[in-house]
């Protein structure tokens, strides 16, 4: 039997010259570097758990939201939340099964991501060499987005591995008559809006690349089309009232400010990618003084270039045309940009399947892997998972629970400035608007107000002003930095009757203290 070494080429990629046999430098070199491919592929995905024990930031406080009143209730509330209820049932049964900390609910999307590196690797092996495949997977387990969704409590990481799940059928229905592939791939496509709705731009792509990779003839390829496109059909079809709702609702969900040029630069190429690439450029030209060789990561074919490019481009632009084109902004939030990242990873793979050396593309891999993980484990930055509630709350706790004071409490998501806010305490730290108070609780009263500065805000705090100074009671104001002008409001307005002070500011939550006048200064 013929000894074959991790990157030697498959025999029906390329004619074998001569056996290997296990003493050829050849044979060695290829397990050491696949070797070294398999650590510098650990040592991406290590850098994932940098943040994994940081608090819950209010997304992921509003996931748990979803979840905290039972299995029967994950429908109902998916309709306020505009959330996955199939990741809300995934997410319930890892709770009965890990328990409910951080790290706990933060599993499933590990184990996902997981998964989507695995697809990623698998698709990318439809088209390139093993080497360049595993390039490929390091370049998207070391995108700051793919990164920061890989320990998320929210549903992107199951998203990617649906787009993922696509990617690969679809480059096996190039060659592959199979209906039940072609019903397969229909399904994947439907579930990834199921996951996300936004990542409904990539769908485009995918009927694109269908269209120009397909090979076979016109009857079968007609017929694999229309069993595509009636199994998406039929698992598209229940998303549609709620993704109705969305857009009829979508001014509701704006948080961001309009994308510039810059930020769709940065996700085609990041800092670190872009810097190593043009460091290791110089191998590319000394690689060309190299004889040809034939291999067939080497050989040009346009339809490989179409499809990455495809994958990478279609999402991307798309949505960075809808933010720039229309008040919603959802290009912004680099989580919803997602489902470009494997397209973008195989188009980085691409370019590197130029490097005619496999020794280059391995010092290209080395360079990219150590700078990027130094980076980011020397980064004071590094374990925080952005801003979360539970400092502020439990300082908040401590301090009110003497005297058992009201704590006012703005909300941190955007629907609040639409809403009318609840009626008591109790059903505020229900609500969905205040999901953080569902993990971090407090056990004083708390009186809700919205996000910004409004009427419903006035309304609410001067009712409640009025009656803290009839009642000559202390109480407590938390709000985030888009709420700081209705501090300054009730700063203004209970001036007459109280003092303030400034108890401190808890990542970008600032906790004020308003004391009566009539009572000892604290």
């Amino acid at each position: 039997m013929e000894a074959l070494s991790p990157f030697s080429e498959d025999p029906k990629e390329e004619p074998q010259e001569k056996d290997l046999l296990p003493g050829d430098r050849r044979f060695v070199w290829g397990y050491v570097a696949f070797a070294i491919y398999t650590l510098a592929l650990a040592a991406s995905i290590s850098t994932w758990f940098i943040a994994l024990r940081a608090p819950l930031w209010v997304d992921e406080t509003g996931g748990y939201w979803q979840i905290v009143a039972g299995f029967s209730e994950i429908w109902p509330r998916h309709f306020l939340t505009l959330s996955s209820p199939e990741y809300a049932c995934i997410l319930w049964l890892s709770t009965k099964l890990i328990g409910t900390s951080e790290v706990a609910l933060r599993i499933p999307s590990i184990l996902a991501m997981l998964g989507a590196v695995y697809l990623l690797y698998l698709a990318a092996r439809e088209l390139f060499d093993r080497d360049i495949a595993i390039i490929a997977a390091i370049v998207f387990c070391l995108n700051p987005v793919v990164a920061f969704e890989a320990i998320d409590a929210r549903p992107y990481a199951f998203a990617v591995l649906v787009t993922n799940a696509a990617i690969l059928i679809l480059f096996r229905l190039r060659r592959n008559n199979s209906n039940w592939l072609a019903a397969l791939f229909g399904i994947a496509a439907a579930c990834i809006v199921w996951f996300q709705f936004l990542y409904i731009d990539i769908l485009p792509a995918l009927l694109l690349c269908f269209f120009a990779i397909k090979q076979c003839d016109r009857k079968t390829f007609w017929k694999q089309f229309a069993i595509a496109l009636t199994a998406f059909t039929l698992t598209f079809l229940p998303v549609i009232p709620l993704m109705l709702f969305l857009f009829r609702t979508s001014k509701t969900h704006v948080v961001e400010v309009t994308p510039n040029l810059q930020n769709l630069l940065w996700t085609l190429a990041p800092g670190w990618l872009l810097i190593v690439f043009c460091a290791c450029g110089f191998i590319a030209f000394l690689d060309h003084a190299a004889g040809p060789r034939h291999d067939s990561s080497n050989r040009f074919e346009t339809w490989r270039l179409l499809l990455c490019a495809s994958l990478a481009l279609i999402p991307i632009l798309i949505l960075y045309g809808v933010s720039v084109g229309t008040s919603v902004h959802p290009f912004s939030p680099p989580r919803h940009r997602l489902d470009a990242i494997p397209g973008i990873a195989l188009c980085w793979a691409f370019f590197l399947s130029r490097f005619r050396s496999r020794i280059s593309r391995l010092l290209f891999c080395i360079a990219l892997v150590t700078v990027t993980a130094w980076s980011q484990f020397s980064s004071p930055l590094a374990k925080l998972h952005d801003s979360t509630w539970k400092y502020a709350l439990e300082y908040a706790e401590k301090n009110a629970g003497a005297d058992d004071a009201p704590v006012v409490i703005c909300s941190d998501f955007p629907e609040a400035d639409y809403s009318t806010m609840p009626p008591d305490s109790d059903s505020a730290k229900g609500s969905k608007l205040f999901a953080q108070l569902s993990y971090y609780k407090l056990s004083v009263p708390v009186v809700p107000m919205p996000r910004t500065l409004n009427d419903e805000a006035i309304r609410v705090g001067s009712s409640f002003l009025q009656e803290a100074a009839q009642k000559h009671e202390r109480f407590l104001a938390i709000a985030k930095d888009p709420s700081y002008k209705t501090l300054a409001w009730l700063t203004q307005n209970a001036a007459a009757t109280h003092s303030v002070r400034k108890l401190g500011e808890f990542d970008r939550a600032e906790l004020l203290e308003f004391v009566p006048r009539t009572s000892p200064a604290h």
